[in-house]
């Protein structure tokens, strides 16, 4: 059985076009998976706060030096992390926001990317430790960035997510929403298919892996 974590962060609610494509995603996924168990966090209903100095210096002091003041400003983090390491699936709804993501989703990569919880430093480098995992990340877009030097979207979450482990990452992008209503139905049902080859491959590798 698959434990899957859904989050949406889109500032828009009905006419969110990420939010529209995740949850198509999670329908399908239940008809095929009916006993697979869902987390959803909504971001805009109920944004993560941004870190602060209580929170940095509870981050980086050694455990045993632990206050209560302080393991109460790493309280929602910790609460975060139990939450991600607690999924074997994680699918994202990011919006492009100029070139970049949503503040809210930059908040909530900064309360989880924790060292000694979600990586370590290590003596080359950093070591991640959200191991054997995999993501699929949804993103909206009104142009088209495809190996655009004006991504700052994708390169960024691929770096931050395979620093604290997470190597396996499928980005679907749907892109030229704001080209008119042609191209943005062909991104959508180009988006849609894409979806549906995720679940395909995923079902058809978790078939082989029980042989």
């Amino acid at each position: 059985m698959t434990h899957i974590l859904h989050i949406d962060s889109s500032s828009r609610t009905e006419r969110s076009i990420s939010r529209q494509l995740t949850k198509e995603f999670i329908h399908v996924w239940k008809q095929i998976h009916p006993h697979d168990t869902i987390t959803y966090r909504d971001l805009r209903h109920s944004p993560v706060p941004f870190i602060d100095e209580s929170w940095i210096a509870a981050a980086f002091s050694p455990p045993e030096q632990a206050t209560p003041e302080l393991t109460a400003a790493l309280s929602i983090s910790d609460e975060l992390i139990d939450e991600l390491l607690a999924a074997d699936l994680y699918v994202f709804g990011i919006p492009m926001y100029n070139y970049s993501i949503p503040a809210n989703f930059k908040a909530y990569i900064d309360q989880i990317v924790r060292v000694r919880r979600t990586f370590m430093v290590v003596a080359d480098g950093y070591e991640g430790l959200v191991k054997d995992k995999k993501m699929l990340v949804i993103t909206t877009r009104g142009g088209s960035y495809a190996a655009s030097s004006l991504d700052f979207q994708a390169p960024f979450l691929q770096a931050v997510f395979e620093l604290i482990g997470i190597t396996d990452i499928t980005f679907i992008h749907a892109e030229n929403l704001s080209m008119g209503a042609e191209a943005r139905q062909e991104s959508l049902a180009t988006a849609r298919q894409a979806i549906q080859q995720f679940i395909e491959t995923w079902q058809m590798t978790t078939t082989l892996s029980t042989w």
